[in-house]
């Protein structure tokens, strides 16, 4: 390990989410780890980021009008992380990345003048201790590095990229304040609509496993997810069934990228858009009624059969499974 400063940008809500653990994981193996948010820390979240060796997290101290929901603008965050990493000499930035995380660092990176990789499949050092991004690009099809020539490298990672582990002793995490100010125009907040996450699940862009159904399903989802629910998995659908209205989470080139541990497609065809948004899977499983399907030239294990007799019994063996345990 070096003596660099690894700053990991947690979750707006002050969560700490397996993403972020996958982030400190990464960040140990670069320097030292601390944290940056915009949220006050839960008694529950300081514990656990003393436990993956965060000593200090630098909690944001915005102007009075940007403490509601402006606070969650990509000009507020960047502004945030620019004057952490002023304040802290940070040579490297981890964060999420979502949608709003992958604005919020481009933002931040033209403010600090420091190079940006976006969507990296892997973080490491060269020989010359420069910071090198993993991608996959064309739909998975490649890999390409991104080494970052510039003092600070700013980095967005896509979960599933390292398996999460504490550090080898946990360390007592304190939270200093510092004032962020934001002199850049922002846009005006003028409607905030919630977004109800099913507790349940895990959230789509962060599962391990991912099952996903296509217009084999005709519409019912019902096996699709019963098995997530046996596994503990997400669900998501191919753009045919989010177009019928059948499910609302689009995987797929223009929809959400997924890069679990385990995906399982079942009634999807495999047309080139879906493929652009799960086929850096590690695993892929393939459950359709048509050998020809052109998911299976992609898939680990392929399937063929009906998905609404095939995903039942994967569920009762797999609950089965569990309950003799």
């Amino acid at each position: 390990m070096t003596n660099r400063t690894v700053l990991v940008l947690l979750d707006p809500a002050g969560e700490v989410r397996s993403s972020i653990l996958e982030l400190l994981t990464i960040g140990r193996a670069l320097g030292r780890v601390e944290a940056v948010t915009l949220e006050s820390p839960s008694v529950e979240a300081l514990a656990q980021l003393g436990a993956h060796g965060v000593e200090t997290v630098h909690q944001a101290e915005l102007p009075a009008d940007l403490r509601g929901d402006a606070r969650h603008l990509s000009g507020v965050v960047a502004a945030t992380l620019a004057a952490a990493v002023r304040r802290t000499d940070a040579d490297v930035v981890l964060a999420p990345s979502t949608f709003a995380a992958k604005e919020a660092v481009a933002l931040a990176g033209q403010a600090l003048g420091a190079g940006v990789v976006i969507d990296a499949a892997g973080v490491s050092e060269d020989e010359q201790g420069r910071i090198v991004g993993t991608k996959r690009v064309f739909a998975g099809s490649w890999d390409t590095t991104s080494v970052v020539t510039t003092d600070v490298a700013l980095l967005t990672v896509r979960a599933n990229t390292v398996v999460p582990k504490p550090a080898d002793a946990a360390v007592a995490t304190e939270v200093e304040g510092f004032a962020v100010s934001v002199d850049a125009p922002l846009p005006t907040v003028t409607q905030r609509v919630p977004v109800v996450r099913d507790a349940a699940r895990p959230t789509l862009e962060e599962a391990a496993t991912v099952i996903a159904g296509g217009r084999g399903t005709g519409g019912d989802f019902g096996p699709v997810e019963d098995l997530a629910d046996a596994l503990g998995a997400a669900v998501g659908a191919s753009r045919d069934a989010v177009f019928e209205g059948w499910f609302d989470r689009y995987v797929g080139q223009t929809g959400v990228t997924v890069a679990p541990r385990l995906y399982i497609g079942a009634g999807i065809s495999g047309a080139p858009h879906h493929r652009g948004g799960m086929q850096a899977s590690q695993v892929i499983v393939a459950v359709n009624s048509d050998p020809e399907a052109p998911i299976f030239e992609i898939c680990d294990f392929a399937v063929v059969g009906d998905l609404a007799d095939v995903l039942p019994q994967a569920a009762e063996v797999i609950r089965a499974h569990k309950a003799a345990r």
